[in-house]
């Protein structure tokens, strides 16, 4: 459900800006009363929709092309970062918890097992971040083409 839900919100907000980036061309030609009103084509509007960005432009910067070795190793490390992710949490984290579950309710004991797995939970924080924003973002950027590889700004 998360997933679906920032699925959608992304679809959202590129539709806003979208629309924020071309009603007023369209409604400026119309006031001037002119014979062209630049409509942006489906395959700019489709590329928008693939592209790691949330600005809408009519054309972006494009590399000349696709190097398929650096997409794999992106791939390669989103994987790795899940299973990473996986494992610490498999390790650290439910083992924690598990015997909490059996025992009288403690609250130091749930205090215990809070302060035992805020490291671990940073660290998975931190790997999602790596493999989301840093490999995921990369390796479609690559894929399409997009040159401007600035998404942490």
């Amino acid at each position: 459900a998360a997933l679906l839900l920032a699925f959608q919100v992304r679809l959202v907000m590129k539709a806003h800006s979208f629309i924020r980036e071309n009603v007023p061309r369209v409604l400026s030609s119309v006031k001037d009363k002119s014979g062209t009103v630049h409509i942006p084509r489906i395959s700019q509007y489709l590329y928008f929709l693939f592209a790691p960005t949330l600005i809408y432009r009519d054309n972006y910067p494009r590399n000349p092309t696709i190097r398929w070795g650096y997409v794999a190793t992106k791939f390669a490390q989103v994987l790795g970062s899940l299973f990473y992710a996986y494992y610490i949490f498999v390790r650290l984290c439910i083992p924690l918890f598990r015997n909490s579950s059996q025992e009288t309710f403690n609250l130091r004991g749930l205090v215990l097992c809070i302060f035992n797995s805020i490291l671990p939970g940073v660290l998975i924080l931190f790997l999602v971040f790596f493999a989301f924003l840093h490999c995921w973002l990369n390796a479609f950027a690559e894929m399409l083409r997009f040159a401007d590889r600035m998404f942490y700004k």
